[in-house]
């Protein structure tokens, strides 16, 4: 098999869209990991590459050529799914407030992505990929945007929710997606919030086995995520128009869910850092702070926390 036909066969084992199962996502794949025709699998290496070099790759190692002005089928039918359907490759991971249209746009393998095509042709490859499908499987949360009358939708864990339309449920949807995927990939969704109706969404199977009542809509933050490996449990509130965690809020919060021994973790989400500086001045100490226009950074408010004391 040679290393394109193996490559494919990777993408398909990685259940990405039929329509990216083809010779270009293949060879889009090899370029990412820098793999010519006679190396091994054990020798990829995460490679931050812009689409041109993609492109020049491809023709240098494997005598395939594609116009220049392939860039845009490259971007919009091959990269974009192995990012947002997937969530085998990462954009801009060097320079994350590259702005959205830059030519120096970068994309690169995720870390988990390259440890395991490594393995590819090993044993370890069928022990390993199980896993690998159910996190990245938790990870992606695929999600449509419907204008006007329409709603707003993700879909999580095979159940479509609909959102009332608006910046503060857009938000949401990138906590869901963007925020879990760089900071508590194996973190469950124990509850969501709406602007128009409170109690959108409850994991009520898993409320059920951890013996957690949820209840007090007006006490409850915007999302809830859980994660029992790590033994954390995330209190986010989405900021576009109400309050961040405040001081008077953290105590709410720890009130409420006092009776469980997860550790908190507070978390204020804003869209960008206009909207952060808005706010800064009544976010509490102790608590973190995510920007979903820098979605793989974290502020944390009390930095010595990461610092030894003598």
């Amino acid at each position: 098999m040679n290393k394109i036909k193996e490559a494919l066969d990777i993408l398909k084992q990685f259940n990405i869209p039929k329509k990216q199962q083809n010779e270009r996502s293949a060879l889009a794949l090899l370029a990412l990991v820098s793999l010519n025709e006679k190396d091994s699998w054990k020798n990829a290496k995460k490679t931050l590459i812009r689409i041109h070099d993609i492109m020049q790759f491809i023709k240098a190692e494997y005598n395939r050529e594609y116009a220049e002005n392939s860039r845009e089928t490259f971007r919009k039918q091959t990269l974009h799914q192995f990012e947002k359907e997937v969530g085998i490759v990462e954009r801009n991971a060097d320079e994350p407030t590259r702005p959205t249209n830059s030519p120096n746009t970068t994309w690169s393998v995720t870390n988990e992505v390259l440890r395991i095509v490594k393995t590819y042709g090993t044993a370890e490859w069928n022990t390993e990929l199980p896993n690998f499908l159910k996190k990245i499987k938790r990870t992606v949360v695929r999600y449509k945007v419907k204008r006007g009358k329409n709603k707003l939708s993700i879909t999580l864990d095979d159940t479509e929710i609909a959102f009332s339309p608006g910046k503060h449920n857009e938000l949401q949807i990138d906590i869901l997606n963007n925020f879990r995927k760089h900071f508590c990939q194996n973190a469950d969704v124990l509850y969501v919030g709406d602007t128009a109706h409170k109690m959108l969404y409850l994991n009520k199977k898993l409320l059920g086995e951890i013996n957690m009542e949820i209840k007090k809509h007006g006490i409850l933050p915007d999302i809830v995520l859980l994660d029992k490996d790590k033994n954390r449990l995330y209190l986010i509130e989405a900021v576009s128009s109400h309050g961040p965690v405040s001081n008077k809020r953290m105590i709410e919060l720890n009130e409420y869910f006092s009776m469980f021994e997860y550790k908190k973790v507070f978390v204020s989400a804003f869209p960008d850092f206009r909207e952060f500086k808005r706010h800064v001045d009544d976010i509490a100490w102790e608590t973190e702070v995510w920007l979903s226009e820098i979605p793989n950074h974290m502020i944390h408010f009390n930095g010595d926390k990461f610092l030894k004391r003598d």
